[in-house]
């Protein structure tokens, strides 16, 4: 770095960029993770040590407090990553350092304690509010803290744990928990241990481990997981040792690392562990280049955390950085396509086989090819070629084992009605019924009762009024379409879910005249082969995914585009109710991004396009219903949108083909998803 820190921030930006701040100077910098440099920021209003840097949903970064000697740096202010620059976030009550920051769901932030500059723990608590540029007063803790740690739980509401009644005073065993809904606190059950100088978790698992600290005068190895659920705490195994000033990151795989800190002395440490929440055990991995206690660290896009700044050894600061590699990342390489194809289909067989079919070469012909992937061995064979090229077409498995692919483009100016089915025991394709109107983006989804395939809206040209509103019926048996009751809305880049009723929910998508970019949704009866209209969406889009969760009672809704360009915004639908409820947002805005329901029932939202200064996207992240939030997943080995993607037998997840800036591309990856 180009400054030495000790207490600093850093902070993963949106685009991919991590904000590093503070540390005993004004000074600010942005690490760039792909290409490993540095590069220096203007400076803040002010010198800030053991401040908060907290990441708002607008992207900008609100830092609070710090100071480098006794008396705390008063006042606020917001990081604009777009412009790069500073400006104050005035109206805070009172000088504070070593309080927290915790970012709520409504978006708001709560400013919890701290040391007032005269070494005097604090109880008040203030709010933030980036609507409005404020900040107001809201309920104060039942104990004054300051070092103490912060957690934002799963139901919203905000768990605070340990730190001391003074600079010099008490170190306190105590937590309680904040409701934004009310602004009170609440006690919950004491920590087994009394902490300060100590880390807070939030795990995959919605429970929160505390690991290390001071306990009393003296550091501790121990560590415990709060339960939400019951307010309770369960020791769990001992760091390989003691540790304060430490740093805790949730890696991809669910497990925390654990790096520097100090045993309460000198040397300070250079030693890193993981915890494994399978087995609430720690074990040593890799150490650092370098000894540090006081020190940031930040997960990186790619599954790495960035581990910066703080003390080698007493009388000296440190400016270096470094990166721990987890031994398993959350994408790996596999056996390339060997011819590269973007706009195409990859389909799961029955068989366990993923059948990759046609698709756009690099030169925007249509593919006729199709190839099958074996997870066992890592391999592509060739299998029988489609009758028809064709991209951006739809592929169906039937309950019979076979798969159906219908409609898509030839080329820039030819919509295709042809359809073929594909029958994996001969590795064949044979010509079926085609579709009463050719069409491409469309939607094609069996229904479980009867195990017919409907196929709805997309578009059969290129102007906006070729925005198709008619439906149509695949009768397996016969091989023959036959037409059904035409949707409300004309769509196209729209989605369609099957339900547990027999029902098929279909949502969103561009339409025509002044409904262009509609929230609409609808359901569609197999029985009577009928729509009717249900809640429309919190947010139009088009270019989104939609998938069911758990047993089918309720369906995700992430990205796409908006009125204002591509989206982060998510919403569920309640099945039962008919009704929609935003939850929390992605990290990054997705437009045409593939998505999956993973074993664990989470769900992979994988690329799709970010919009202006982020172009296509590499990342990944996955959402949690039970905890309300979304986790980065890693990325993939090149930009890439426009692909295929299939569950693999293992529960892995099959990245095929795709496009980015080169391109169509041959490239595979495959994503390992957390336990």
């Amino acid at each position: 770095m180009a400054s030495v820190r000790v207490d600093a921030t850093a902070t993963l930006l949106r685009n991919g960029y991590v904000l590093v701040a503070g540390g005993g100077t004004s000074a600010a910098e942005l690490y760039d993770p792909r290409t490993s440099r540095w590069f220096s920021l203007g400076a803040m209003a002010t010198s800030r040590q053991r401040h908060t840097a907290t990441l708002l949903a607008s992207g900008k970064v609100l830092v609070v407090g710090g100071g480098t000697s006794v008396l705390a740096s008063a006042g606020a202010e917001l990081f604009d990553p777009d412009t790069n620059s500073w400006s104050a976030a005035t109206g805070l009550d009172l000088p504070r350092t070593q309080h927290t920051a915790t970012l709520l769901p409504d978006g708001r932030v709560l400013v919890a304690g701290g040391d007032s500059g005269f070494g005097n723990a604090l109880s008040s608590v203030m709010l933030y509010s980036p609507a409005t540029h404020s900040w107001s007063v809201t309920g104060p803790m039942s104990a004054a803290r300051l070092g103490h740690a912060a957690t934002l739980l799963p139901d919203g509401q905000v768990l605070v744990t340990g730190g001391r009644d003074s600079a010099n005073g008490n170190v306190l065993a105590t937590a309680e928990r904040y409701d934004p809904a009310t602004g009170a606190w609440t006690a919950v059950g004491s920590m087994v241990t009394q902490r300060t100088g100590h880390t807070a978790t939030l795990l995959l698992s919605g429970q929160v481990l505390v690991a290390g600290g001071f306990a009393g005068s003296l550091a501790t190895n121990t560590s415990e997981l709060f339960d939400p659920g019951t307010g309770s705490w369960t020791s769990q195994g001992a760091l390989p040792s003691q540790s304060v000033f430490h740093t805790a990151t949730l890696l991809t795989s669910g497990q925390v690392l654990v790096t520097g800190g100090s045993t309460g002395g000198q040397p300070y440490l250079d030693s890193a562990a993981l915890y494994t929440p399978a087995t609430g055990v720690w074990t040593a991995t890799a150490t650092m280049a370098s000894r540090r206690i006081s020190h940031a660290s930040a997960l990186l896009p790619t599954g790495e955390v960035l581990v910066l700044g703080g003390v080698p050894q007493a009388g000296s600061r440190s400016a270096s950085a470094e990166r721990y590699r987890p031994s398993i990342l959350p994408w790996s390489t596999a056996a390339s396509l060997g011819s590269a194809r973007s706009q195409l289909s990859a389909t799961r067989l029955n068989t366990g086989d993923v059948l990759v079919a046609g698709g756009a070469s690099s030169s925007g012909a249509a593919l006729v090819s199709a190839v099958l992937y074996d997870e066992a061995t890592n391999s592509w064979q060739d299998t029988g070629s489609l009758r028809t090229a064709r991209f951006l077409h739809s592929a169906t498995p039937l309950n019979d084992g076979r798969v159906l692919v219908s409609g898509g483009q030839r080329d820039a100016s030819t919509w295709l009605s042809a359809t073929e089915v594909y029958a994996p025991a001969t590795g064949t394709w044979t010509l079926v019924g085609d579709l009463g109107t050719g069409r491409a983006r469309h939607t094609a989804t069996l229904l479980p009762g009867s195990g017919q395939v409907l196929v709805t809206g997309g578009a059969s040209g290129s102007s906006t009024s070729s925005t198709l509103a008619s439906a149509e019926l695949f009768n397996p048996a016969t091989g023959t379409w036959s037409a059904t009751g035409a949707m409300g809305h004309a769509r196209t880049y729209h989605t369609a879910v099957p339900l547990p009723s027999g029902e098929v929910l279909v949502m969103g998508g561009s339409s025509t005249g002044a409904d262009a970019i509609t929230a609409s949704a609808e359901l569609f009866n197999p029985a009577t082969g009928t729509w009717r209209p249900t809640a429309s969406m919190a947010v139009a889009r088009y270019g989104h995914i939609a998938v069911p969760l758990g047993n089918g009672s309720q369906v995700l809704v992430a990205g796409g585009w908006g009125v204002g360009g591509p989206l982060r915004s998510a919403e569920l639908y309640d099945v039962a109710q008919g009704t929609w409820k935003t939850v929390a947002s992605m990290n990054m805005p997705r437009y045409l991004p593939h998505a999956t329901a993973l074993a664990t029932g989470r769900v992979l939202v994988v690329t799709g396009e970010g919009g202006s200064g982020l172009g296509v996207l590499d990342s990944s992240e996955v959402y949690d219903v039970a905890m309300n939030a979304w986790t980065p997943a890693g990325i993939q080995s090149t930009r890439n949108t426009h692909h295929g993607l299939a569950l693999l037998p293992s529960g892995r997840v099959l990245v095929a083909g795709g496009s980015g800036s080169g391109g169509a591309r041959s490239a595979v990856d495959v994503y390992t998803p957390a336990p």
